[in-house]
């Protein structure tokens, strides 16, 4: 299997970074890299990321003075060595053999660009209910109007490069963005696979608040295009802490 460079982008997650790391250290698969890019973050999250050095010794931390999820993913993709990418955001949990079969079927099925459900094991059943729908939308969109979840995205370098990156005047569906302008050239699939995602986005806004907000955009860049002036005042970073709880 190919090597893989594997960008994490941060914003004061020092309580949440830590596990993303401790689950990419038991990883199956073991060509890659990790790329740790922080929003110039106001707590440890650096500090916590940089401790796993050791038992990650291809990591890279890379501190911005400028904050932005675009900025973050193209900086990270701009220090990467290997050709198959990865986008992961901080609080984002990944099974033990998760690159290893993620890797398989991307190879398999000749994937340059895809996404990956989100999984609610372990979670109560609104979180099931939740994840269940927006996996719904993802499923069905795929065909002809492609979205993703950006917390978890793969990506080619090439592809990367010739549709210019992830768009940084978009503040939100950045990553739907991103896989509509792949797949004009290039297949997108969602990986029937799933990684574990912090529901604190749903707790903090709830489940219908959440689902219209993403529903409405999305109907909004389909009949009218995409969103580069903050038309829905959507802010990087707004959730307020809260205990882990994601499994």
């Amino acid at each position: 299997m190919k090597p893989v460079s594997i960008i994490v982008i941060t914003l004061n997650e020092e309580n949440r970074i830590g596990r993303l790391m401790e689950d990419l250290t038991k990883q199956s698969h073991r060509e890659f890299e990790v790329i740790v890019v922080d929003s110039n973050s106001a707590d440890a999250t650096c500090e916590v990321a940089s401790a796993f050095s050791e038992s990650l010794p291809a990591l890279t931390v890379h501190k911005m003075e400028e904050r932005g999820v675009s900025l973050g993913r193209n900086t990270g993709a701009s220090l990467a060595k290997h050709e198959r990418l990865l986008f992961l955001d901080a609080d984002v949990r990944l099974s033990s053999d998760f690159l290893t079969r993620a890797m398989s079927q991307l190879e398999s099925k000749k994937l340059e660009v895809a996404g990956v459900y989100m999984g609610a094991k372990e979670l109560p059943v609104v979180h099931k209910l939740g994840y269940g729908l927006f996996n719904l939308g993802l499923f069905s969109t795929q065909f002809f109007f492609p979205t993703a979840v950006g917390a978890c995205i793969f990506s080619t370098q090439r592809v990367h490069k010739e549709i210019g990156g992830f768009d940084e005047q978009i503040t939100l569906c950045e990553d739907c963005n991103y896989v509509k302008k792949a797949s004009k050239t290039w297949r997108y699939r969602l990986l029937p696979l799933t990684f574990g995602f912090d529901p604190r986005r749903l707790d903090q806004d709830g489940l219908f608040a959440m689902g219209w907000t993403y529903l409405k955009a999305n109907l909004r860049r389909f009949f009218f295009g995409e969103m580069r002036n903050n038309e829905m005042e959507y802010k990087f970073g707004h959730y307020k802490e809260q205990t882990p709880n994601c499994q």
